[in-house]
């Protein structure tokens, strides 16, 4: 089947958990915390590029399938209540939206956003990345925390 490592590449790649889920998955295999916060980092982060170039066609599309258009519209405009950071602070707004381990803020909803203000996709890409390792790093340093009161 797949390999621990490749499992926690791909829960850290997919939509809903990115590495807020890989990284408690790699520790819970007794990954060491940095290789916990590298496959997590790269399987976030792998998936950037690829959405910041894609997202404009996918949405269109996803908007011409009845059963999805509600959903393409209701995402569109959470994304959108968003965009007052990035309008605020830049491209630093968009690393911050990342970087800050909460529900809707990830490297999905950051690419979608970038695609929406019209930022230039080299510049999304870096700030994304580095809202990325920052919030790789919070999720770790939460997780390790976790287990060693757990650990008492």
């Amino acid at each position: 089947m797949f390999s621990k490592e490749l499992l926690v590449i791909l829960v850290s790649a997919l939509p809903i958990s990115e590495l807020r889920g890989g990284i408690p998955l790699a520790l819970y295999y007794n990954f060491s915390p940095l290789k916990a916060f590298l496959l997590a980092v790269l399987g976030n982060g792998i998936i950037i590029l690829p959405l910041l170039m894609l997202v404009g066609v996918i949405f269109k599309y996803l908007k011409k399938i009845k059963i999805f258009a509600k959903f393409s519209d209701w995402f569109e405009k959470h994304t959108l209540k968003k965009k007052d950071i990035v309008n605020k602070y830049g491209l630093l707004g968009l690393m911050l939206f990342v970087a800050i381990p909460m529900p809707y803020t990830g490297a999905y909803t950051a690419c979608f956003l970038s695609h929406l203000l019209g930022l230039k996709i080299k510049n999304a890409f870096l700030f994304i990345f580095l809202g990325v390792l920052i919030a790789g790093i919070l999720v770790l340093s939460a997780s390790l925390g976790v287990l060693k009161i757990f650990s008492i």
